[in-house]
């Protein structure tokens, strides 16, 4: 993992300011003499910067990110605890963690980190920009904001707009962390029931009915046992987030989450698209219940230039995770078609 230290105040755009920003961020393969072989990848909620950590079999020789061919970057987004500056950072003006007090932010301030991180390194323009679910905000406001600096746009899983059915699922999960009596403390494990819980029903919408009956079966003598194989799953899940994230930053996400919408002060969602004019590739899940097809269909036909496709996933949201080979099929001639 790289840091860059951003040794000036960050201005936030619902009003509060960061004295400095620490910007973590990690890079696969080899930038060429030329600087044109940049893909950016935009990560998703509680993800951080090594693509290859939570994406499996993404970053290798012959996949769509493939190491030898291109020079991959991603951030780690405002608000996270995987280095960028977050609520378990301490504040340099009172030398304590920022916790509960971590100001608010927007998808566009996300966005701005990005942008800062791209100028220090130097890199005036990306070949293509890659974005699934939280990080396919990221990308839409991204080349809404500067289209010039790209050259395609990689759209999964994701939306133009926090819908009202988005914001509900987070206010809910919201609800289980705040209900923790624990948060109120600003400890690093404050919060922790209350988010093992949130992600019990994150999960839900991300793999839907189908994904869960298909993983998730009792063998047929279960009758012996109390415990269901789908009950110790939800546990296991919601532990396992606990002991890598924290409540405050998952929180802060959350928040940032819903302040998503590219047609905000642009005269509305059309017009902020039609700006996107690079070729655009807008990939659909059949059974994504949190982004749903129709959805992804009317995203690809307010961008000018983009084509729309759709994976046959019984894994609901999360089968851009885990449909590698699907994903190779479509995005490898995409990303390679006007190439010698």
């Amino acid at each position: 993992m790289n840091i860059y230290h951003h040794n000036k105040p960050f201005d936030l755009e619902l009003g509060g300011s960061l004295p400095e920003l620490t910007i973590a961020y990690h890079t696969y393969g080899t930038l060429s003499p030329e600087r044109d072989n940049v893909v950016w990848v935009c990560h998703a909620l509680t993800a951080n910067s090594d693509v290859a950590d939570w994406w499996p079999h993404t970053v290798e020789k012959g996949r769509f990110l493939d190491p030898e061919k291109y020079f991959i970057i991603c951030a780690n987004i405002l608000g996270s605890c995987y280095g960028t500056t977050g609520p378990l950072h301490k504040n340099p003006l009172t030398g304590k963690g920022y916790y509960r007090s971590f100001p608010r932010y927007t998808m566009r301030d996300i966005v701005r980190v990005h942008q800062i991180l791209a100028d220090a390194l130097g890199i005036e323009k990306i070949k293509i920009l890659v974005g699934s679910s939280v990080g396919g905000f990221q990308a839409i406001e991204w080349a809404v904001e500067q289209p010039e600096r790209f050259g395609k746009l990689i759209l999964i899983a994701t939306d133009a707009k926090a819908s009202p059915w988005t914001i509900a699922i987070d206010e809910t999960q919201r609800m289980a962390i705040l209900a923790d009596p624990t948060y109120v403390l600003d400890i690093p494990e404050g919060g922790s029931e209350g988010l093992a819980t949130a992600r019990a029903l994150a999960l839900l919408t991300y793999r839907g009915a189908k994904g869960y009956n298909l993983t998730q079966q009792d063998p047929d003598d279960l009758y012996t046992d109390p415990i269901h194989r789908a009950c110790t799953y939800q546990r296991y899940q919601g532990q396992k987030l606990v002991r890598r994230f924290d409540a405050y930053s998952y929180l802060a996400i959350l928040q940032s989450f819903d302040t998503h919408n590219v047609g905000r002060g642009r005269g509305g969602i059309p017009a902020a698209l039609s700006k996107i004019t690079m070729p655009t590739m807008v990939v659909g899940i059949t059974t994504d219940i949190v982004f749903i097809p129709e959805e992804m269909r009317e995203l690809a036909d307010l961008i000018p230039n983009a084509q729309y496709f759709e994976i046959d996933s019984p894994f609901g949201h999360d089968g851009f995770l885990v449909e590698a080979d699907l994903l190779n099929t479509l995005l490898i001639p995409f990303m390679t078609d006007d190439e010698p």
